[in-house]
């Protein structure tokens, strides 16, 4: 798979989000990711999280490919709450198991509990008598307008690597202690934040949208 350009579902003008005190809504109350996308975009957006708009709702995800969940989040908040809005999908895809977990990842011990630590035993466990182990992480980031729900963009990150053996560094979250990038000896995890967020899946999707919303 390729790093995708930003499309459109229509042809719309960046120029278009939020013209009224250029507020946009990240779909999402993770400060990380909040101060993530805030430096990036500086001061020309206030980005809000879903607290910011007293949005306390468990928001549908039900689609079967990122895609699909992060375009599914975004026009909610764009419908019922009148904001232009940003969401992310993230998985990691894994060669050997034919994309597994992808969209399934945060799940994919149980299908229903975030479970970090039992979803990388479970993979580490069906990669025990493979050989290949090439996996990429991939992000999906979708802006959906209020002027249009209809309409939307979507921008994609990716990074490859492989699926270590065992874990390595304690920082990080998710399958950071096992997966280790392309170009690196070690796994994101033990690479620490600011390798991390810098090469990062999420920060390349994130460069796009970015790159578009300063048109």
């Amino acid at each position: 798979m390729n790093d995708m350009n930003p499309s459109s579902h229509t042809a719309h003008s960046a120029a278009e989000v939020e013209q009224q005190g250029r507020a946009i809504v990240f779909a999402t109350n993770n400060s990380h990711k909040l101060d993530e996308i805030r430096a990036i975009l500086g001061d020309r957006f206030k980005v809000l999280s879903l607290r910011d708009i007293d949005c306390h709702v468990d928001i549908p995800e039900t689609a079967n490919t990122l895609e699909g969940n992060a375009i599914q989040k975004a026009r909610y908040i764009a419908e019922h709450y009148g904001y232009d809005c940003f969401a992310d999908d993230t998985g990691l895809e894994v060669t050997a198991l034919g994309g597994e977990p992808g969209v399934h990842s945060a799940r994919y011990a149980n299908g229903t509990d975030h479970d970090s630590e039992a979803n990388m035993q479970k993979l580490l466990a069906r990669l025990k008598d493979k050989d290949d182990r090439r996996a990429q992480f991939r992000t999906v980031i979708c802006l959906a307008r209020k002027s249009d729900i209809a309409d939307y963009t979507l921008f994609e990150g990716i990074v490859r690597g492989t699926i270590a053996k065992e874990k390595q560094g304690s920082s990080g979250f998710g399958y950071d202690p096992i997966f280790v990038p392309e170009g690196y000896d070690e796994s994101f995890a033990a690479l620490g934040d600011e390798v991390k967020n810098r090469i990062s899946h999420r920060a390349r999707a994130v460069a796009k949208l970015a790159d578009y919303l300063k048109q």
